[in-house]
């Protein structure tokens, strides 16, 4: 396989068509599979991803790079390799890469997740020989609720909060999480306003017609404002922060899915933990495995050790291959705050 794909310093290449898959590093030409900054990375000459990823890319990628998009499911032939796009279930845009060439198939999942998702396309199993599947969250103890339980239990702490006089402040990922909350918000509990980083990725949504419930930029209300029995959806690196102050009375949540793990609200010191994740989980990774059937599996991003050995002692043909460590600070740690009147990047509040 490795004239279709190998591992590098820069990350994943496709030696055939001289292009890298979510490269580590600024390269020449890169195939991205999703928006988030620890896949689509800064300083590309050229970028090609699945269209509907489009404004997400522009908005913060560098000015003098060169875009190319495809719709899912077109190809596109790179010296020679055919390289096409299929839905990935993780955020608004995100792709699983397939390659073919010489008869040969491999898939790059990036970032996916089985089941719905109200802001994006659903992940669709793509039969390869290699399949280069993530795994952060790859331990039996990771399970996903279904969507609309997940929506009820969110829906019906607002209501409880706003019947106490309080606001609601939800925190989540600026890009994908959050607009997937916002989506599944009653806009009849009340207002719902969003912290600046999180406006920006709304905007981008609402640019490639996604429909979301109404929502107010917090820096655009001017002078004192009552906030009580109001949603605020807000990146992690807010809390605690004196931005937080013009809310009055508030009651917080985190939805991550590390929230599945005793103490991790706890630890992040807020009120209620709400487990919500855009990754696969360990019963919808294996399934991804046996739908796809790959001849060998690579693991990557997370529990790479725990997964391969399980698929190995299941008869799958499987390692782990080098990455970066990734581990909470994917899914909740934040980057440097920025002024809540300034223009946000995308990437406040980490969530990958």
């Amino acid at each position: 396989m490795n004239e279709l794909l190998e591992t590098t310093p820069r990350g994943l290449y496709c030696a055939a068509g001289d292009f890298h898959i979510d490269p580590h590093q600024a390269v020449d030409r890169a195939v991205v599979t999703h928006a988030h900054t620890d896949h689509a990375r800064w300083g590309c000459r050229r970028y090609l991803a699945a269209e509907r990823s489009e404004h997400l890319l522009r908005m913060r990628m560098n000015d003098d790079a060169e875009f190319q998009f495809l719709p899912y499911g077109e190809s596109i032939k790179i010296r020679g390799v055919d390289v096409s796009f299929h839905p990935a279930g993780h955020m608004l845009g995100s792709a699983q890469v397939r390659l073919e060439y010489r008869g040969k198939v491999a898939v790059v999942t990036g970032d996916y997740k089985l089941g719905e998702n109200p802001t994006c396309e659903p992940w669709q199993p793509v039969r390869c020989d290699l399949l280069v599947t993530e795994s952060t969250f790859g331990l039996p103890v990771y399970r996903w609720d279904p969507e609309q339980t997940m929506t009820d239990s969110i829906n019906q702490w607002w209501r409880d909060t706003r019947d106490e006089g309080r606001c609601c402040v939800l925190y989540g990922y600026a890009v994908g999480k959050s607009q997937r909350l916002i989506a599944g918000l009653d806009p009849t509990i009340g207002p719902i306003y969003t912290h600046g980083a999180v406006e920006k990725g709304t905007e981008a949504y609402r640019k490639t017609g996604v429909s979301l419930p109404p929502t107010t930029y917090v820096g655009s209300v001017e002078g004192k404002h009552d906030y009580s029995g109001a949603m605020v959806v807000a990146v992690p690196s807010a809390h605690g922060t004196p931005w937080m102050r013009r809310f009055g009375r508030v009651r917080t949540a985190m939805a991550s899915g590390w929230m599945a793990v005793r103490g991790a609200r706890r630890r992040r010191s807020v009120d209620r933990g709400f487990v919500v994740s855009d990754h696969v989980d360990w019963p919808s990774l294996l399934q991804a495995v046996q739908l796809c059937d790959p001849e060998m599996v690579w693991v990557t991003h997370g529990y790479t050790a725990a997964v391969a050995r399980y698929l190995q002692e299941n008869g799958r043909n499987a390692r782990v291959i080098d990455s970066r460590g990734r581990g909470e600070s994917d899914e909740d740690a934040s980057a440097a705050e920025v002024d809540e009147g300034s223009a946000p990047d995308v990437d406040q509040g980490d969530e990958s």
